[in-house]
């Protein structure tokens, strides 16, 4: 419902941007994290259009008025890197309304993205690394052999958090030492199951078993299809929630154990899935192959990664070539 006095060209704005999120969610499988950072970028968009040119039609917004919400942006302090974020949502919803005959063409791709600064993200060392997950013990947990398995399944395996808190135990295929990923947009892959992960989840399922029997869950049919618990197994009687582990929650313990054994306080779950790249290339894995792993959609994603051996590449020079000698 229309506020008295807004703008007349705010409601079909906003009801495009509404139409298009739920292309995002139905079609597109987009997550609620996504959903939630479109909806924030497309509202203010559309606000500002409705505030400052009411007159305006969708098909009549261009090139000169993106950029001009742009530089409000900046005018507000916020960072390239936000507006950034805000030029990705508005050049996504555009490219839709192209499509669907909103407007001719996309405007929004003749705005150039923001130059952003490069940095490296700090990623922990192959020691650091298996001195925390090797040392995961009741001073640093709550629940030490499920948090140990979620520290090796994000370093071990190098998935995501929200990928993470998905599993179900039949994701688990013991057979081929292999778990079946769900990635962005709904996308499957296999992962491969190392020994220590392996080791981690056996333990842990022993103990979650044991647990859910001291809750009463005696019955196959009691028993929760999500991997991950939470401690006091909350929502275990609500049908659908299975007492899953939230991303919140994995991202809590991370950090928690990280900075008890030594790591930086902004260690975070994407930090062991960082490490996982990193880490594989350091020690000669195909860039390709990592991409595989990952589960990234272009190279160039996970070429970013080869930022982050620069000493190495160099080392390796120096050692190697007849002319750096």
């Amino acid at each position: 419902m229309r506020r008295a006095g807004a703008p007349p060209i705010a409601a079909p704005l906003d009801s495009l941007v509404e139409d298009y999120l739920r292309v995002l969610a139905n079609e597109r499988a987009a997550s609620a994290h996504t959903l939630r950072a479109y909806r924030r970028e497309l509202a203010g968009f559309a606000s500002w259009i409705g505030r400052c040119y009411p007159e305006l039609g969708i098909h009549q917004v261009e090139h000169t008025h993106i950029r001009a919400y742009l530089g409000t942006l900046y005018r507000r302090g916020l960072s390239k890197a936000s507006a950034a974020r805000a030029l990705a949502a508005i050049r996504s919803w555009f490219k839709w309304l192209a499509r669907a005959g909103h407007v001719k063409q996309n405007a929004a791709s003749l705005v150039a993205t923001p130059r952003l600064p490069r940095y490296l993200p700090r990623v922990p060392s192959i020691e650091q690394m298996n001195r925390v997950v090797d040392s995961v013990g009741d001073d640093a947990a709550s629940w030490p052999a499920r948090d140990r398995a979620i520290l090796e399944l994000l370093y071990g395996c190098g998935i995501r958090n929200a990928e993470l808190v998905g599993l179900n135990l039949d994701d688990i295929h013991w057979a081929n030492d292999a778990i079946l990923v769900r990635g962005k947009g709904q996308k499957q892959r296999y992962v491969p199951l190392g020994d220590a992960a392996a080791e981690a989840l056996r333990a842990y399922l022993t103990d979650r078993q044991a647990r859910l029997a001291a809750a009463g869950a005696h019955h196959h049919a009691d028993t929760p299809a999500a991997l991950l618990l939470n401690l006091r197994l909350r929502g275990l009687a609500r049908t659908g929630s299975e007492a899953r582990l939230t991303t919140r929650s994995v991202a809590r313990i991370v950090k928690r154990i990280a900075i008890l054994r030594g790591l930086p306080s902004d260690v975070h779950p994407h930090t062991l899935r960082h490490a996982f790249g990193t880490h594989l290339l350091e020690e000669g894995a195909d860039l390709r192959a990592i991409q595989e792993l990952l589960g990234h959609e272009r190279l160039s994603t996970t070429q970013r990664y080869t930022q982050l051996t620069a000493a190495q590449l160099a080392e390796v020079y120096d050692r190697t070539h007849p002319r750096a000698k």
